[in-house]
């Protein structure tokens, strides 16, 4: 199906931070298949454990005992601070449990429609719910009716958080990331979501924190949030986590774990034991290589080398991140530079028409920064004084 507007390069093969065309192209991934390959390509210690995995089993279904399930969850809930886990194959299933969990919890406590606060410029996935929570409307069209009870506020806006509160008795959570990648690498204040965790503890709100692009070590830190010293209630992972090996997960505290029963909620594929394995390794490599803190020094490498040589550039609005995660804004539609960057042997990606997003493996060396950046800027000021 046509459902996907595909740049005509074909991969044959990737190594680190570098991938191959059918042609000998040599590219620098700096998208990581969208947040996915946090340990590059060709990583030997994954190929190692996976192909170990491979020739033992690789699927068994959840009606048995898989012993990788309690290791993965057992890290997770080391890291992250809360209780158990769910695990399924993608972000989209990790934010619909999410969901799932957050209006059952709502009908327990005797609401008909229980309604969940999301933001503007959200985007949680594709299904019906995470649709419905999502904010762009041109990925809603032809798709209706959608499900209700989504009430939507500005991200950063303490007050009006408030207000939809005040007048919503039977708001059960507040769902958001804290970072939205998909809608332009737009960061949730620290301030922001400090108040926020407070007033869902003063009112009874899950706070449902969506960890699926800008977890696993993206940010610097194991999850974004911690940056800002909160406790979610659940919190949806997926992209990173397995290395390229499809897999997501949702992890909850004690209170938010008691509340799906068995036969609420299933996964035919979710936590098999390849994607169990894949997870295992990519947090043992991230603590074993240090790649939390090259995540933040690399980021802060590329986000102070862009600011410098384009801040005030007539064209460019805004450069932002936090880590490798990071958006450069321009004042007009650039979808134009990811032609221009794979020409120039770079992969990159533009979000909203407008914002150029930069999620490189979290394994790139200084070196492999200091070329992707002195190239992007030369790829961007050509575009820009083209439009002049």
């Amino acid at each position: 199906m046509a459902t996907y507007s595909r740049q005509n390069i074909f991969f044959k093969k990737g190594e680190g931070c570098w991938i191959w065309d059918i042609n000998g192209n040599k590219y620098l991934d700096a998208i990581a298949g969208i947040a996915v390959n946090t340990l590059g390509h060709s990583h030997k210690e994954l190929l190692a454990a996976l192909s170990t995995q491979l020739s033992k089993v690789i699927h068994t279904s959840n009606l048995y005992v898989i012993p990788n399930q309690e290791r993965l969850a057992n890290k997770l809930c080391s890291i992250s601070g809360l209780h158990s886990a769910f695990f399924c194959n993608s972000g989209l299933e990790a934010n619909e449990t999410a969901i799932k969990i957050a209006r059952k919890y709502g009908i327990q406590k005797g609401y008909s429609i229980p309604k969940i606060i999301v933001f503007d410029k959200a985007f949680h996935g594709r299904s019906f719910a995470t649709l419905s929570a999502s904010a762009n409307q041109r990925i809603k069209n032809g798709f209706g009716p959608l499900l209700e009870g989504f009430l939507r506020v500005q991200l950063n806006d303490i007050e009006s958080l408030k207000t939809v509160v005040r007048q919503n008795k039977d708001a059960v959570a507040v769902f958001l990331e804290t970072i939205q990648g998909e809608g332009g690498i737009n960061i949730t204040d620290s301030t922001f979501l400090q108040q926020l965790s407070k007033i869902c503890k003063q009112h009874d709100l899950l706070l449902i924190i969506d960890e699926v692009q800008c977890g696993i070590g993206r940010t610097g830190k194991w999850f974004a949030y911690q940056w800002s010293d909160i406790s979610p209630d659940i919190i949806p992972v997926a992209k990173g986590l397995g290395s390229g090996i499809p897999i997501g997960a949702v992890l909850a505290n004690e209170k938010c774990s008691k509340i799906l029963s068995p036969g609420d909620h299933g996964s035919t594929f979710g936590g098999n034991p390849l994607a169990m394995q894949a997870g295992i390794t990519t947090l043992e490599q991230i603590e074993r290589e240090g790649l939390l803190s090259n995540a933040m020094h690399r980021g802060k490498q590329i986000l102070d080398s862009l600011k410098k040589n384009l801040d005030g550039l007539n064209g460019i609005k805004d450069i932002r991140g936090k880590g490798l995660m990071i958006g450069i804004e321009f004042n007009d539609d650039c979808k134009v530079l990811v032609e221009k960057a794979a020409k120039a042997g770079f992969l990159i990606n533009v979000t909203e028409n407008r914002i150029v997003r930069i999620l490189p493996p979290l394994i790139i060396s200084p070196d492999e920064c200091d070329y992707l950046v002195k190239n992007l800027i030369s790829i961007f000021k050509e575009h820009l004084s083209q439009r002049l």
